[in-house]
């Protein structure tokens, strides 16, 4: 029993030098900060053909944005503002990717609101949450979660659980999703839960999984259902989301560049269904293949470069007060002013992620986890 605990002393010794590390990498390397300007939050009219390319994404798509943070719900974090910092690649720990980071920039003075801004209804759970994590966003709400990250224990440095929990008034929150990095496994492997005590396959729980690929720059999420390959095909598994990232060969350190590809979405707002029985029927191939009839395909959004700050800064709008390499916005190239997501770090272990339609929980937790994975490809 001695020689255990002495085991056990020095694992946990490195691991708190390891994240001494990664704090001081964060403090000393280069800095992306995202841009926290207020912006106006009236309704832009859409052109016909800009109609016509996110029909996907439902009839008569508005373009919504928070307005000067009176639905924040953040207080005092609103008028923080920190660097995103670059990290150094070191493969023990998440955060690989040595691209570019994204945080909230300096806040400017607040405006006069104007009566007819839109107003944005904050979503909150309806129903059952097994059913809910899985339902698209209803069209002109906003749903503000926050995801924490547990790296207690002595594998949870390279194993560390996710919970991802629904913001609500004064502090509250609804408990939605679990995730964990599964062991053994050749590629990296997540498995989602609507309990958070019950991480396993077999659960009534399992919500569905995300799976990279070798080099872990592209990644798929998918409900609760089994592969074609190993069934009857009666209970085939739906693809929900896909993640591409862009390699980087020539060792440039720019911001991360995404790809995200979505099931598309019928005129009543129903997802389309994936469900391959064949490797060319996968979002992935589809997108490769450039066959977009059902699909729809986003990006994140590129931070500008900001001579005051020497970094690039994106707007979160007060809801991201930390730099960091994992910070994004997914938007439609056609409307880049309608974020469908955004995600980013405001503590160590703490991230804000925003969804909107037509995105459900599940497919946005999904794309978030695919952020924290490990990329060896990335630079």
């Amino acid at each position: 029993m001695a020689s255990v605990s002495v085991r056990d002393q020095k694992i946990e010794q490195q691991r708190q030098i390891m994240e001494q590390k990664m704090k001081q990498k964060r403090q000393n390397s280069g800095m992306v900060q995202a841009n926290d300007l207020r912006v106006g939050s009236a309704k832009r009219p859409i052109s016909g053909s800009r109609s016509r390319e996110l029909h996907e994404l439902g009839n008569q798509i508005e373009v919504l944005t928070v307005g000067d943070g009176d639905h924040s719900g953040e207080g005092e974090e609103e008028e923080e503002s920190v660097p995103v910092c670059s990290f150094a690649r070191d493969v023990s720990t998440d955060d690989v990717c040595a691209d570019a980071a994204v945080a909230p920039l300096q806040p400017r003075a607040k405006r006069d609101e104007s009566p007819t801004q839109t107003v944005e209804i904050e979503g909150s759970v309806e129903g059952a949450v097994e059913t809910f994590v899985v339902t698209p966003a209803r069209h002109g709400t906003l749903y503000k979660c926050r995801i924490a990250r547990d790296r207690k224990g002595m594998d949870r440095g390279l194993y560390p659980t996710y919970f991802l929990h629904l913001e609500k008034d004064y502090g509250k929150k609804v408990f939605l999703l679990a995730a964990r990095k599964r062991k053994k496994s050749a590629t990296s492997n997540y498995l989602i839960s609507t309990d958070p005590t019950e991480l396993t396959r077999t659960a009534d729980s399992f919500a569905g999984k995300l799976r990279s690929n070798l080099l872990g720059t592209a990644f798929t999420v998918y409900d609760n259902g089994k592969a074609w390959r190993k069934h009857d095909r009666a209970n085939t598994r739906h693809e929900l989301a896909a993640v591409v990232y862009d390699t980087n060969v020539l060792g440039f350190k720019g911001p991360r560049k995404m790809t995200v590809i979505l099931p598309g979405m019928t005129p009543d707002r129903q997802r389309v269904t994936i469900a391959p029985e064949d490797d060319s029927e996968t979002l992935l191939e589809r997108h490769k293949l450039q066959n977009l009839d059902e699909i729809v395909v986003l990006h994140n959004k590129t931070p500008v470069w900001n001579d005051e700050t020497q970094s690039y800064v994106l707007n979160f709008h007060g809801r991201v007060t930390q730099a960091s390499v994992k910070n994004f916005q997914i938007v439609h190239d056609s409307e880049p002013d309608y974020v469908v997501m955004q995600f980013g770090r405001i503590s160590e272990d703490v991230f804000t992620m925003d969804f909107r339609y037509p995105l459900c929980a599940l497919q946005a937790f999904g794309i978030a986890l695919s952020s924290f994975d490990s990329k060896l490809a990335c630079e």
